[in-house]
Formats: C-alpha cells, structure tokens, sequence
C-alpha cells in the first residue's frame, strides 16, 4: 500500500517479538511511504530504544526516527488474562528502565519458552510432528539461510508459522485457529492479568490502550466469574480500572476474528460505545511485514490507524 489510509500507524510488530522487519526496516518503510507517526509494540519485550545502523552503528531509535520526518513513540503490548485469548494492551509514553517493568519482561519470557516447548510436544503427540529444537529454535529464513532464536525469543506465531510451512494447514491463520479451538493444545501460560497490566503502565507514567477489542470472543469464561459473561462486560471491567484508550479502527478482515462485521462497523461501533468512556481512541494496522512470509492476508502499514490530529491528542499532550 503505497498511499496509507492512514498516516498514523499506532501498533506494529519488529523482529523483536513476531514481525517479520527488523526496527530499522519498519522505520525505513514507514518513511518511504509518507507516514507521520508510528507506533512499535512488540509482544512483551521492551521497545528498541537504540537502533543498529546498516553500518554497524547505534543511533537513538526516537530521534532517528524524527530526522527521517517520522514520530516514532516506543511501546510494549502485555499479552494478559491467562484464561481469556487475545487480551492485549499496548502501553505507551512508559518509563521502560523502571524495575517493574523489566520483571514483567522476565516473568513473560520464562513462562513463553516453557510454554511453547510443551505445545511442540502436544502437538507432535497428536502427529502434528515440530521438533522444539530442529524446527523452532534452529530454523531457515525466508532467502533458505540457516538461523537460530534463543527460546525467550520464540512466539507462537513461529510455531503457526511451522505448522503451515509443513503443510498440516494453509497458513499460519489457520494454524493459529487450529490450536485455539483444540483444547488439547490450548497450553495455559501464565500472562499478566489486564488490571495488573493497567496498574503497571500507569504506576511508570504511561498510558494504557486495549488492542484489537473485537478479537476478545463475544462470550467469555474469565477465572474471575463464576459464569460467562460478554465481550462487553469484560471492557467495562478494564474501564472501571482505568483504561485509558481503546482501538478503534484495526485490520479484523486480516486476522482471526470470528465475527461477521467488517473493520469499518466495528469501528463505528467501538467509537459509539467508547468515545465518552475513555480518553483515547486508537488506531493501527498490527503491521508484522507478512509478505515477507508469504501470507494470504498481508496488512499494510497505514492501512487502520488514526489521524494526525488524534495523534496529537494522544501522544503528544
């Protein structure tokens, strides 16, 4: 997409957690295509906040960033709520040094790798065979190299990713519907709860934006009710703990979201129901450079995010 829809992209991914660009490429692409603010937060990990030059050089990403003509603001998705999928809040404008922050950055890693170690091994039980060590640490790029990735670094989008490339499904969508929906293979990780998460990013002078609302299934069994309750409830849960944002306009057609509304209902619907309830309303394309992999849906930068007036307001307030 070489003309953005939008020119800020708030929410995109690096080769830090499961994109597929490195932090200098992002930049790169997002300069070259016109866009005026973007947004990196990556899965659990703290955000770049020096970035390796083609020549070998460490520069300051933030300001990099600015002298290429890009506002760049540094931010950190928490994958929370161990009995509810795809609750996730993007963090912003955080103190990434803090202790607090580093140990949550701990804590997710440690329980990543154990995590996902276990779901090789489940799933090679049921004859869906990836090797731990041969196929998800030791691993080929996308131009046939030979690589390798510490098991902190591993998502489960590299597992989905194998399972597709091995020709079990389609695609890494269909690979990450397949493990979602078999409960032999839904492994428990322990994630931060979203309330906890909240606090934490407010604790360190940050502000809290709950990612792709409508990926939350409609009706959910959260360990803190005795029964399901909606989609809905649970938001006004993270509201009532102070919340700050929430997206709004985000690539639903392009992910695995089980509803029938295209992302511009949703859109309409989320500003209707969370404008006069939280402070901000969000915006990005969940940019992870897919064409690089190959996949059937590719999402482009610029292509769900917000404009640069809301950007302002956001961000630089």
């Amino acid at each position: 997409m070489s003309n953005p829809r939008y020119l800020c992209d708030m929410h995109t991914h690096t080769t830090r957690s499961d994109g597929n660009d490195s932090p200098f490429e992002l930049i790169e692409n997002a300069v070259q295509i016109g866009l005026y603010a973007l947004g990196i937060c990556d899965h659990d990990i703290t955000p770049p906040l020096t970035l390796e030059l083609p020549d070998g050089s460490q520069v300051e990403t933030v300001q990099y960033a600015l002298n290429r003509g890009l506002h760049l603001v540094p931010g950190y998705e928490f994958s929370c709520d161990t009995f509810v999928d795809d609750v996730h809040i993007c963090g912003y404008k955080v103190d990434w040094k803090a202790p607090g922050i580093l140990a949550e950055v701990f804590a997710a890693k440690e329980s990543k790798s154990n995590a996902y170690r276990e779901l090789c091994e489940i799933l090679t039980r049921h004859g869906i065979s990836i090797d731990w060590e041969n196929d998800i640490l030791h691993y080929q790029t996308s131009d046939g190299k030979e690589a390798f990735r510490t098991p902190d670094e591993v998502q489960r989008k590299h597992i989905f990713e194998t399972i597709a490339l091995k020709g079990y499904v389609a695609n890494w969508s269909e690979a990450k519907i397949l493990v979602r929906d078999t409960p032999e293979y839904n492994i428990k990780r322990r994630k931060i709860d979203p309330l906890d998460a909240i606090q934490l990013i407010h604790q360190n002078g940050g502000i809290a934006i709950l990612a792709h609302p409508y990926l939350i299934d409609e009706e959910i069994q959260p360990q803190f009710a005795s029964r399901s309750i909606s989609r809905f409830d649970y938001i006004d849960r993270l509201i009532d703990a102070g919340l700050d944002g929430i997206e709004a306009s985000y690539t639903y057609d392009k992910t695995t979201y089980k509803g029938t509304q295209t992302p511009e209902e949703i859109e309409e619907e989320v500003r209707d129901r969370y404008s006069r309830r939280v402070s901000f309303i969000s915006g990005g394309s969940d940019y992870h450079a897919d064409a690089k992999k190959n996949s059937s849906k590719v999402r482009f930068l610029g292509e769900r995010g917000i404009t640069q007036e809301a950007f302002g307001e956001i961000f630089e307030s």
